[in-house]
């Protein structure tokens, strides 16, 4: 298998120059830059190995200088003005929660005995992870190190862009956002109000982490049944271009006149090259701002060699094995409408002190001599909101979402799913890194679990994310079929 990644590596670094001649802008093209699936996997191995990626492809190393440039601030200035947004400094609003907690290691044992450590974590959390690793699910934390609080800041063109249209976003009577009332930045960096469970929900979906949502991830994950015994080997590669309220690079704004016409806001492609049965597989979706147009999705068969078109409910149906549905991408990604599967929302936790997974040095690893456990987790308290999303329709596969969300930074680490009895039928963890020199949160080496309580079936997974400003055309049915033959 790694003889096929490198031959699709080497085929799209020659075809490059193509891809490339029709754009206006001077970037680099990512298939010149990106390290190959087989150069990922030989750097850290899925399971048992607590290399970091970070030290050997860490984008100040693998970009071209030139773009590298681009993509870095002063810090200090970035760090004071989402501050000034905000209002606050993480490290400044948290320690107020069981003082006696001090950074150091701990283990589940410890959550037992210690009252204070136990009040640190989120419930859903304490519930389906902290406990030793085993049967019937991979993905628990038997043990973590707490590590001092650190402040996340946006980079420093979106936080300006967010300073300049605070205020300025609105939403209309039943809670959706007003798209043409929106510019750039985070919509609602101080939520308040009748709709502040909206209001936050809608920064989680605009969020500009993982380079303004301009990235390629590569992904290997394995999954396991209820013996823990693996059942599929799965790698992949996704792409995201973001289409409207673009502020790192440009062109800014609207990407194109199609994206203003159509009102596009970003657009994903995936394809996939294991396991076998799914070799092949391509996946095309553009995300509208309006909340009563539908995300339009496309599907690349190669069994039958035909591109086929999404409807409103295939968005329910499990991603290739994996543990998650086509609505759970990026943790959550399922259209916010008053028509289609609405949902109401309440919030469940204001400015909470929780112990939040994060990424430090990119050491996290799947141990397979401990069940499939998480090994060298880091925890930061951090400052978070929860909200649980009330699904309206009983026809929907999920009857809630519970979904927390960093207050100082709006992106979340770990979410919960229940069914219509109301049993929780899957959840997903994933660590972040901060990279401080770009005010960006990545995965980048990181471990994430995703699980179904049900079925009883886990799938972690590894991914490396870098930098990548595409053109429309890799965005396309064309390049689709080009993929997946």
């Amino acid at each position: 298998m790694e003889e096929i990644f490198f031959f699709v590596s080497v085929f799209l670094v020659f075809v490059a120059s193509f891809v490339y001649a029709e754009t206006e802008f001077e970037y680099p093209n990512p298939e010149t830059y990106l390290p190959s699936p087989h150069e990922i996997k030989k750097a850290k191995a899925l399971l048992d190995d607590p290399r970091s990626l970070m030290e050997k492809f860490h984008p100040s190393k693998t970009l071209p200088p030139e773009l590298w440039a681009k993509l870095t601030w002063d810090k200090k200035e970035m760090s004071d003005l989402w501050a000034e947004i905000v209002g606050f400094k993480a490290p400044d609003v948290v320690g107020k929660v069981a003082p006696e907690i001090k950074p150091g290691k701990y283990t589940y044992r410890d959550v037992e005995r210690l009252p204070g450590l136990k009040k640190l974590i989120a419930p859903e959390m304490l519930e389906n992870f902290i406990k030793p690793g085993g049967k019937p699910l991979a993905g628990n934390i038997p043990e973590f190190e707490i590590v001092p609080t650190q402040q996340f800041y946006m980079a420093l063109p979106v936080s300006k862009a967010t300073k300049k249209n605070m205020g300025k976003a609105k939403l209309d009577d039943q809670g959706y956002i007003i798209n043409s009332s929106w510019e750039a930045g985070y919509p609602f960096p101080r939520p308040s109000g009748k709709f502040k469970a909206q209001q936050i929900i809608n920064n989680y979906f605009m969020k500009y982490t993982t380079y303004e949502l301009n990235f390629r991830v590569f992904g290997q994950g394995h999954g396991y049944d209820k013996h823990l015994e693996k059942d599929y080997d799965s790698t992949y590669f996704l792409d995201s271009m973001l289409l409207a309220k673009r502020t790192v690079m440009p062109p800014y704004g609207y990407y194109d006149e199609r994206a203003r016409k159509n009102g596009e806001q970003k657009t994903y492609f995936n394809a996939i090259f294991s396991p076998r049965e799914y070799r092949g597989t391509t996946f095309l979706q553009y995300y509208y701002q309006s909340s009563n147009k539908f995300t339009q999705g496309m599907l690349y068969i190669p069994s039958i060699r035909r591109i086929r078109k999404m409807s409103s409910t295939d968005t329910q149906d499990p991603i290739n094995g994996q543990d998650l549905i086509y609505d759970d991408m990026d943790g959550f990604s399922q259209k916010l409408s008053p028509e289609r599967y609405p949902y109401t929302f309440e919030l469940i936790a204001d400015m909470q002190e929780y112990l939040s997974p994060v990424s430090i040095d990119g050491t996290e690893y799947i141990d397979s001599k401990d069940g499939y456990s998480v090994k060298n987790v880091k925890m930061m308290r951090r400052p978070f909101y929860a909200v649980k999303l009330i699904q309206q329709d009983p026809n929907y596969v999920y009857s809630k979402r519970i979904i927390y969300i960093d207050a100082e930074a709006f992106y979340s680490t770990h979410m919960y799913f229940y069914d219509q009895k109301g049993r929780l039928y899957r959840d997903q963890y994933v660590p972040l890194y901060f990279l401080e020199e770009s005010g960006m949160l990545i995965a980048n080496g990181l471990t994430m679990a995703m699980r179904d309580h049900l079925d009883l079936h886990s799938t972690i997974m590894q991914s490396y994310t870098a930098p990548a400003f595409w053109q429309r055309s890799h965005f396309s049915m064309k390049n689709m079929s080009k993929y997946g033959k």
